[in-house]
């Protein structure tokens, strides 16, 4: 019997401390109070003056102000007549020249082109005209 307790002791298992695990869990640690201490910072900002926004019903359209409308079809619309795309940089040109005080108002279609008003945009912004309104009512239902 002497054979059997010396067979036990051998397969008898030691308790270890696993080390894997317990780096996983210290890293993690570090990581929330790098992550805590960081946000800590002062996130400083510059003071801006934000616009307000009016009642666009209360602002009453000039005869002099220009209404610029894109469509889906890419076509635009001066104060509704039909032209195309190709036509807006003339007219604006001579609408800057015929008034003092050149204003534009860009409006759109619920199905109209982003790239289309971009160009219309970006045709009023070389023809120099400082004061342009984007109209950004939502679609009547």
């Amino acid at each position: 019997m002497s054979g059997d307790s010396s067979i036990l002791a051998e397969t008898k298992k030691k308790a270890r401390i696993e080390i894997i695990p317990l780096i996983d869990v210290i890293f993690f640690l570090l990581a929330t109070f790098v992550l805590f201490t960081l946000s800590l910072q002062r996130i400083e900002s510059l003071p801006v003056q934000l616009p307000v926004a009016s009642d666009s019903s209360a602002a009453k359209p000039d005869d002099d102000m220009v209404t610029l409308r894109v469509s889906d079809q890419e076509t635009c619309f001066w104060n509704e007549e039909s032209i195309t795309v190709a036509d807006i940089a003339p007219r604006l040109e001579r609408y800057k020249a015929q008034v003092t005080n050149p204003r534009v108002l860009i409006t759109g279609d619920t199905k109209a082109k982003f790239g289309t008003a971009v160009l219309a945009l970006d045709e009023v912004r070389k023809a120099g005209i400082q004061q342009v309104s984007v109209d950004t009512r939502p679609p009547r239902r």
